[in-house]
């Protein structure tokens, strides 16, 4: 699959700078939110803020910014089904061929201390939903949740013309339903420990 669009917004930018720029010289447009597009823009590598193209703003603190069919409509649609390309040209969804995703650090968090309301909030919503939907989709969409996969995937697209192999796609989207798993373990753990909320702060 030839990567021609990719949404990236990353907590941790260990390598992005590299990355970045290099989906950028094969011509691939990014799209981005809050600090990952201030980042890239600092760096100089142009992006598109997601909400310029869904149309809607970022609400709720952030809360919700990549919830949206256009970005779900784009990562989940089959692209040889004709009904989904239909859908796609009737409600003016582009096709995202990359997802680089990694989740807010919810045990990094909880693990330094934290008050309970703190912890929430480190809980991911929009990254977990588009990497999931990414490697259900791995046929079409590739998806990077951890920087040390960076130059592999950068290896495979030199030696394919900015193309990924679905050998590539499907070992990511492994490393994804691993990773979403490990996350909700997490977060699990951490609520079954809970009696008093009110009280609540990690010492």
């Amino acid at each position: 699959m030839k990567i021609k669009r990719a949404i990236i917004s990353v907590s941790d930018k260990t390598g992005l700078s590299e990355f970045a720029q290099f989906l950028k010289r094969y011509d691939v447009e990014i799209l981005s939110t809050g600090g990952t597009k201030r980042y890239l823009d600092s760096i100089g590598v142009e992006t598109t803020e997601i909400s310029s193209y869904t149309g809607f703003p970022e609400i709720m603190d952030g809360r919700v910014k990549t919830l949206h069919p256009k970005v779900h409509g784009g990562i989940l649609n089959i692209r040889d089904n004709m009904e989904h390309q239909k859908a796609v040209e009737a409600h003016g969804i582009k096709h995202i061929d990359m997802i680089v995703v990694n989740l807010y650090p919810f045990k990094e968090v909880i693990s330094r201390g934290c008050t309970f309301e703190e912890a929430i909030e480190n809980i991911d919503i929009g990254g977990p939903s588009m990497i999931r939907a990414g490697a259900k989709n791995f046929k079409y969409v590739t998806v990077v949740t951890d920087p040390d996969d960076y130059g592999e995937v950068m290896e495979v697209m030199r030696r394919h013309n900015g193309e990924t192999t679905e050998e590539l796609r499907l070992k990511l989207a492994k490393k994804v339903f691993h990773l979403t798993y490990d996350y909700d373990k997490a977060i699990s753990d951490y609520l079954s420990g809970i009696t008093r909320l009110q009280d609540y702060v990690i010492d």
